[in-house]
Protein backbone atom coordinates (compact mmCIF):
# COMPACT_ATOMS: atom_id res chain seq x y z
CA UNK A 1 0.00 0.00 0.00
CA UNK A 2 1.55 3.38 -0.77
CA UNK A 3 0.80 6.71 1.23
CA UNK A 4 0.63 10.15 -0.59
CA UNK A 5 2.66 12.25 0.99
CA UNK A 6 1.70 16.43 1.09
CA UNK A 7 4.48 18.41 0.65
CA UNK A 8 4.47 21.56 1.15
CA UNK A 9 6.43 24.82 -0.02
CA UNK A 10 8.45 26.83 2.37
CA UNK A 11 6.71 30.35 1.79
CA UNK A 12 9.30 32.95 0.97
CA UNK A 13 11.16 34.74 3.36
CA UNK A 14 11.17 38.19 2.90
CA UNK A 15 14.11 40.28 3.03
CA UNK A 16 13.80 43.01 5.77
CA UNK A 17 14.60 46.73 4.48
CA UNK A 18 15.05 49.53 6.88
CA UNK A 19 12.38 52.12 6.86
CA UNK A 20 13.62 55.10 5.61
CA UNK A 21 11.87 58.56 6.85
CA UNK A 22 12.05 62.12 5.59
CA UNK A 23 13.56 64.43 8.63
CA UNK A 24 14.79 67.54 8.60
CA UNK A 25 18.48 66.73 8.57
CA UNK A 26 18.12 64.14 5.70
CA UNK A 27 16.98 66.96 3.25
CA UNK A 28 19.71 69.31 4.55
CA UNK A 29 22.22 66.34 4.09
CA UNK A 30 20.49 65.94 0.72
CA UNK A 31 20.53 69.59 -0.50
CA UNK A 32 24.11 69.59 0.92
CA UNK A 33 25.62 67.02 -1.26
CA UNK A 34 23.86 68.36 -4.52
CA UNK A 35 24.80 71.83 -3.74
CA UNK A 36 28.46 70.76 -3.75
CA UNK A 37 27.94 68.24 -6.29
CA UNK A 38 27.57 71.31 -9.13
CA UNK A 39 30.45 72.95 -11.30
CA UNK A 40 29.18 76.47 -11.15
CA UNK A 41 29.00 76.34 -7.19
CA UNK A 42 32.71 75.94 -7.42
CA UNK A 43 33.26 78.40 -9.79
CA UNK A 44 30.37 81.36 -8.14
CA UNK A 45 31.68 80.68 -5.26
CA UNK A 46 35.64 81.79 -6.20
CA UNK A 47 34.29 84.68 -8.44
CA UNK A 48 32.36 86.24 -5.57
CA UNK A 49 35.62 85.23 -3.15
CA UNK A 50 38.00 86.82 -6.04
CA UNK A 51 35.60 90.41 -6.67
CA UNK A 52 35.83 90.94 -2.87
CA UNK A 53 39.30 90.67 -1.89
CA UNK A 54 40.74 91.83 -5.48
CA UNK A 55 38.24 95.19 -5.57
CA UNK A 56 38.82 95.87 -2.28
CA UNK A 57 42.80 95.59 -2.48
CA UNK A 58 43.02 97.44 -6.10
CA UNK A 59 40.35 100.42 -4.22
CA UNK A 60 43.24 100.83 -1.56
CA UNK A 61 45.86 100.62 -4.33
CA UNK A 62 44.24 103.79 -5.99
CA UNK A 63 43.86 105.53 -3.12
CA UNK A 64 47.17 105.09 -1.44
CA UNK A 65 48.76 105.92 -4.59
CA UNK A 66 46.34 109.09 -5.37
CA UNK A 67 46.03 110.59 -1.97
CA UNK A 68 49.09 112.96 -2.25
CA UNK A 69 48.30 114.11 -6.05
CA UNK A 70 45.31 116.05 -5.67
CA UNK A 71 43.22 115.03 -8.36
CA UNK A 72 41.58 112.48 -6.27
CA UNK A 73 37.87 113.07 -6.30
CA UNK A 74 36.47 114.38 -3.40
CA UNK A 75 34.08 111.62 -2.26
CA UNK A 76 36.49 109.23 -2.86
CA UNK A 77 39.38 111.12 -1.03
CA UNK A 78 36.94 110.60 1.90
CA UNK A 79 37.23 106.88 1.96
CA UNK A 80 38.10 104.90 5.03
CA UNK A 81 39.92 101.33 4.94
CA UNK A 82 36.34 99.82 5.40
CA UNK A 83 34.84 101.42 2.30
CA UNK A 84 37.64 101.01 0.13
CA UNK A 85 38.22 97.25 1.33
CA UNK A 86 34.22 96.64 0.49
CA UNK A 87 34.49 98.16 -2.65
CA UNK A 88 33.78 94.88 -4.15
CA UNK A 89 30.89 94.04 -2.59
CA UNK A 90 28.51 95.23 -5.50
CA UNK A 91 30.27 92.78 -8.07
CA UNK A 92 30.59 89.87 -5.13
CA UNK A 93 26.38 90.07 -4.55
CA UNK A 94 25.69 89.51 -8.17
CA UNK A 95 27.94 86.27 -7.94
CA UNK A 96 26.57 85.07 -4.72
CA UNK A 97 22.75 85.80 -5.87
CA UNK A 98 23.29 84.27 -9.33
CA UNK A 99 24.46 81.20 -7.84
CA UNK A 100 21.20 81.24 -5.56
CA UNK A 101 19.06 81.66 -8.32
CA UNK A 102 20.58 78.51 -9.99
CA UNK A 103 20.63 76.42 -7.20
CA UNK A 104 16.50 76.74 -7.31
CA UNK A 105 15.30 77.53 -10.75
CA UNK A 106 18.52 75.14 -12.66
CA UNK A 107 16.61 72.15 -10.95
CA UNK A 108 13.47 73.19 -12.59
CA UNK A 109 15.15 73.51 -16.34
CA UNK A 110 16.47 70.05 -15.73
CA UNK A 111 13.37 68.51 -14.72
CA UNK A 112 15.33 67.28 -11.37
CA UNK A 113 12.78 68.77 -9.10
CA UNK A 114 10.02 66.09 -9.84
CA UNK A 115 12.77 63.58 -8.29
CA UNK A 116 13.42 66.06 -5.42
CA UNK A 117 9.67 66.44 -4.44
CA UNK A 118 8.38 62.86 -4.77
CA UNK A 119 11.38 62.04 -1.92
CA UNK A 120 10.06 65.11 -0.09
CA UNK A 121 6.32 65.40 -1.06
CA UNK A 122 6.28 67.76 1.95
CA UNK A 123 7.91 70.16 -0.39
CA UNK A 124 8.23 73.16 2.08
CA UNK A 125 11.76 71.47 3.88
CA UNK A 126 13.13 71.73 0.01
CA UNK A 127 12.67 75.26 -0.05
CA UNK A 128 13.92 75.82 3.69
CA UNK A 129 16.83 73.58 3.78
CA UNK A 130 17.84 74.93 0.29
CA UNK A 131 17.70 78.51 1.45
CA UNK A 132 19.62 77.74 4.87
CA UNK A 133 22.65 75.61 2.89
CA UNK A 134 23.41 78.11 0.81
CA UNK A 135 22.77 80.95 2.84
CA UNK A 136 25.29 79.26 5.19
CA UNK A 137 27.94 78.83 2.61
CA UNK A 138 27.03 82.51 1.43
CA UNK A 139 27.99 83.95 4.76
CA UNK A 140 31.26 82.15 5.17
CA UNK A 141 32.36 83.39 1.91
CA UNK A 142 31.01 86.69 2.37
CA UNK A 143 32.37 87.33 5.76
CA UNK A 144 35.97 84.90 5.01
CA UNK A 145 36.40 87.52 1.99
CA UNK A 146 35.86 90.97 3.67
CA UNK A 147 37.79 90.30 6.52
CA UNK A 148 40.60 88.94 3.81
CA UNK A 149 40.14 92.01 1.65
CA UNK A 150 40.35 94.24 5.22
CA UNK A 151 43.42 92.82 6.73
CA UNK A 152 45.75 93.23 3.76
CA UNK A 153 43.50 96.30 2.52
CA UNK A 154 44.39 98.03 5.89
CA UNK A 155 48.15 97.64 5.59
CA UNK A 156 48.04 99.26 1.98
CA UNK A 157 46.72 102.69 3.55
CA UNK A 158 48.58 102.48 6.75
CA UNK A 159 50.16 106.03 7.25
CA UNK A 160 46.97 107.55 5.48
CA UNK A 161 44.27 108.94 6.34
CA UNK A 162 42.04 106.19 5.83
CA UNK A 163 43.93 104.02 8.45
CA UNK A 164 42.23 101.94 10.39
CA UNK A 165 42.59 98.12 12.19
CA UNK A 166 40.16 95.93 13.75
CA UNK A 167 40.42 98.39 17.27
CA UNK A 168 38.63 101.27 15.57
CA UNK A 169 34.89 101.35 16.40
CA UNK A 170 32.16 100.00 14.46
CA UNK A 171 34.71 97.94 12.10
CA UNK A 172 34.30 94.56 13.20
CA UNK A 173 30.71 95.37 12.86
CA UNK A 174 31.05 96.74 9.26
CA UNK A 175 32.63 93.64 8.13
CA UNK A 176 30.19 91.33 9.66
CA UNK A 177 27.38 93.15 8.28
CA UNK A 178 28.50 93.01 4.85
CA UNK A 179 29.04 89.37 5.17
CA UNK A 180 25.55 88.59 6.97
CA UNK A 181 24.50 91.27 3.92
CA UNK A 182 25.85 88.83 1.28
CA UNK A 183 24.48 85.91 2.59
CA UNK A 184 21.19 87.40 2.96
CA UNK A 185 21.49 88.23 -1.48
CA UNK A 186 21.99 84.76 -1.83
CA UNK A 187 19.00 83.74 -0.02
CA UNK A 188 16.74 85.83 -2.34
CA UNK A 189 18.00 84.29 -5.41
CA UNK A 190 17.59 80.77 -3.63
CA UNK A 191 13.86 82.25 -3.25
CA UNK A 192 13.86 84.12 -6.88
CA UNK A 193 14.84 80.78 -8.19
CA UNK A 194 12.21 78.87 -6.79
CA UNK A 195 9.21 81.58 -7.16
CA UNK A 196 9.81 82.06 -10.93
CA UNK A 197 11.34 79.14 -11.99
CA UNK A 198 13.44 80.28 -14.59
CA UNK A 199 17.16 81.07 -14.38
CA UNK A 200 16.96 84.27 -16.57
CA UNK A 201 13.91 85.48 -14.78
CA UNK A 202 15.36 85.43 -11.58
CA UNK A 203 18.69 87.20 -12.46
CA UNK A 204 17.07 89.02 -14.01
CA UNK A 205 14.75 90.35 -11.12
CA UNK A 206 17.59 90.24 -9.05
CA UNK A 207 19.39 92.55 -11.24
CA UNK A 208 16.82 95.10 -11.56
CA UNK A 209 16.27 94.88 -7.64
CA UNK A 210 19.67 95.36 -6.79
CA UNK A 211 21.01 97.79 -9.27
CA UNK A 212 18.28 99.19 -11.70
CA UNK A 213 15.58 100.31 -8.81
CA UNK A 214 17.42 102.26 -7.24
CA UNK A 215 19.05 104.11 -10.17
CA UNK A 216 15.18 104.64 -11.66
CA UNK A 217 14.09 106.14 -7.96
CA UNK A 218 16.66 108.88 -8.02
CA UNK A 219 14.59 110.19 -11.19
CA UNK A 220 11.73 111.28 -8.63
CA UNK A 221 10.97 114.44 -6.78
CA UNK A 222 13.65 114.78 -4.04
CA UNK A 223 10.79 114.91 -1.13
CA UNK A 224 9.89 111.20 -2.60
CA UNK A 225 13.53 109.81 -2.82
CA UNK A 226 13.65 110.73 0.83
CA UNK A 227 10.66 108.18 1.48
CA UNK A 228 11.60 105.75 -0.41
CA UNK A 229 15.31 105.69 -1.01
CA UNK A 230 16.66 104.18 2.23
CA UNK A 231 13.93 100.98 2.38
CA UNK A 232 15.03 99.52 -0.81
CA UNK A 233 16.63 96.28 -0.34
CA UNK A 234 20.30 97.58 -2.27
CA UNK A 235 20.49 100.93 0.30
CA UNK A 236 18.43 99.12 3.33
CA UNK A 237 21.62 96.01 2.84
CA UNK A 238 24.36 98.72 2.35
CA UNK A 239 23.25 100.38 5.88
CA UNK A 240 23.93 97.22 7.23
CA UNK A 241 27.71 97.59 6.50
CA UNK A 242 28.36 101.23 6.83
CA UNK A 243 30.70 102.49 8.72
CA UNK A 244 29.14 106.46 8.93
CA UNK A 245 25.42 106.91 8.59
CA UNK A 246 23.36 110.34 7.94
CA UNK A 247 19.94 111.70 8.26
CA UNK A 248 19.10 110.48 4.57
CA UNK A 249 20.12 106.46 5.53
CA UNK A 250 18.86 103.58 8.39
CA UNK A 251 20.58 102.40 10.78
CA UNK A 252 22.24 99.05 11.12
CA UNK A 253 19.67 97.60 13.07
CA UNK A 254 16.94 99.53 10.72
CA UNK A 255 18.41 98.14 7.65
CA UNK A 256 19.06 94.69 8.77
CA UNK A 257 15.08 94.30 9.53
CA UNK A 258 14.24 95.74 6.53
CA UNK A 259 16.65 93.78 4.35
CA UNK A 260 15.35 90.62 6.61
CA UNK A 261 11.77 91.83 5.61
CA UNK A 262 12.39 91.52 1.65
CA UNK A 263 13.86 88.19 2.01
CA UNK A 264 11.41 87.07 4.09
CA UNK A 265 8.85 88.46 1.41
CA UNK A 266 11.03 86.92 -1.04
CA UNK A 267 10.84 83.19 0.68
CA UNK A 268 7.24 83.57 1.16
CA UNK A 269 6.03 84.08 -2.50
CA UNK A 270 8.52 81.34 -3.55
CA UNK A 271 6.86 78.98 -0.75
CA UNK A 272 3.18 80.17 -1.84
CA UNK A 273 3.42 79.06 -5.24
CA UNK A 274 5.48 75.65 -4.19
CA UNK A 275 2.54 74.81 -2.65
CA UNK A 276 0.28 75.84 -5.13
CA UNK A 277 1.87 74.80 -8.39
CA UNK A 278 3.04 71.54 -9.95
CA UNK A 279 6.50 71.08 -10.60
Amino acid sequence: MSTLTETREAPPTKTARPAYRVTGRRVLASEWAKLWSLRSTWITLGLGLLFLVAFGLIAASRYKSGIGSGRMDRDFARSTAVSLSLFGTNFAQLALGVLGVLITAGEYSTGMIRSTLAAVPRRLPVLWSKAAVFGLVALVTGTLGVFTAFLFGSRIVSGTPAAMDFSHAGVVRSLLGAGLYLALVGVIGTALGALLRSVAGGISVLVAVLMLIPGLVSLLPSSWQDDISPYLPSNAGESMFALTHDATSLSPGSGLLVFLGWTVLALSGAAYRLLRSDA
